[in-house]
């Protein structure tokens, strides 16, 4: 795992400055430029430490096209799509591919790369069925990544949600937590980007009443998964005098860096006063302070994964798809458990 010292010299900036840019300390002004190299630089750092475990490059050179929910500037405030894309193209480039990021119209379709011919896109995140149909009009070889559309005609690499929630709920309640809340939003867009109850808080519920956990309303906060956001979230919510949990499981990890932030400054040391559990893991998680307990959503597994089931239903001069049936992988989480958890408070 990266550490400031590394961070600093592969980036050039001061361990302080690199700390600020992790934490999203809000009092910090900082480029986007500046932003930018550090995150892909703590993704970097993480993706060197594992890629040894990687096997031999398919034969064949492919051309893959990117195509991103998210626009350059938005990866900045979820930096899970950031890493995610990062470990696609650094996947690209141990494989020998040529990776295309594909430019999209507006919000309509995905325009194809001047004079490339595709053998596969990568698609991270969510898309309209209109952009879906563009994306399969440059290459029926599409691999969806974080979501799921029309799983009888496209390939897709999922987390298994609902196993990070249990996993996130057996750490807690081992601990002794029996009063437990959740941060985030309470509806999110589907994978066809339609408004729909948002998985992570729908889960939640469900498995805090399968345990005979008591769930106060008050303890289900709203927010979008942002830092500020979750900032003043979670200072409304202790602002009402109503009663706290012991335990936060929050939406994913800005929304985590956001409480925390808001429960230290009422004075509520985390995890000693109130533990908090975040979602990604992305490095930072490792990085800011406490270090997070995350549950992990392996970006680079998944895009590793999206990698490989593009390459066995890719046309290649010199051979045939080895698979023609499209395959929806689920992958398992797991719980990295660091120094923002501890027992419960008395």
């Amino acid at each position: 795992m990266a550490t400031l010292k590394e961070l600093a010299e592969r980036t050039g900036y001061a361990p302080a400055t690199i700390s600020r840019i992790l934490s999203n300390d809000p009092s910090f002004s900082v480029t986007p430029e500046a932003r930018r190299k550090v995150l892909e630089e703590a993704g970097r750092l993480n993706y060197s430490a594992t890629r040894s475990r990687r096997g031999r490059t398919p034969k064949g050179i492919l051309r893959i096209g990117l195509a991103e929910m998210l626009t350059p500037v938005q990866q900045l405030d979820d930096p899970y799509y950031l890493y995610l894309s990062g470990f696609v193209r650094q996947g690209c480039k141990d494989r020998r591919y040529t990776c295309l990021p594909l430019e999209c119209k507006g919000d309509a379709m995905f325009l194809p790369p001047e004079g490339e011919r595709l053998n596969g896109v990568v698609a991270i995140g969510l898309f309209t069925s209109l952009q879906i149909e563009s994306l399969a009009a440059l290459t029926p070889n599409v691999i969806f990544v974080d979501s799921s559309p029309f799983e009888s005609r496209f390939d897709a690499v999922v987390l298994n949600y609902k196993l990070g929630i249990s996993l996130a709920l057996e750490h807690l309640t081992s601990l002794g937590h029996r009063h437990i809340g959740f941060i985030g939003p309470t509806y999110k867009l589907d994978d066809y980007r339609q408004r729909a109850l948002e998985v992570r808080r729908t889960l939640f519920s469900q498995q805090i009443e399968e345990r005979g956990l008591a769930l106060e309303p008050a303890w289900l906060l709203e927010c979008p998964m942002e830092v500020p956001a979750a900032t003043r979230a979670v200072e409304e919510f202790l602002n009402s005098g109503a009663a706290r949990p012991t335990a936060f499981l929050c939406a994913n990890e800005e929304v985590a860096i956001g409480a925390v932030r808001a429960l230290e400054r009422a004075g509520l040391a985390v995890p000693d006063a109130v533990s908090v559990v975040s979602f990604n893991d992305t490095p930072r998680s490792a990085l800011v302070e406490p270090p997070l307990t995350s549950v992990s959503t392996h970006v680079e597994e998944m895009a590793c994964t999206a990698l490989r089931l593009l390459a066995e239903r890719a046309e290649l001069h010199d051979r045939e798809p080895v698979r023609t049936v499209p395959l929806k992988v689920v992958v398992p989480p797991s719980l990295v458990v660091r120094d923002s958890t501890g027992p419960a408070a008395e």
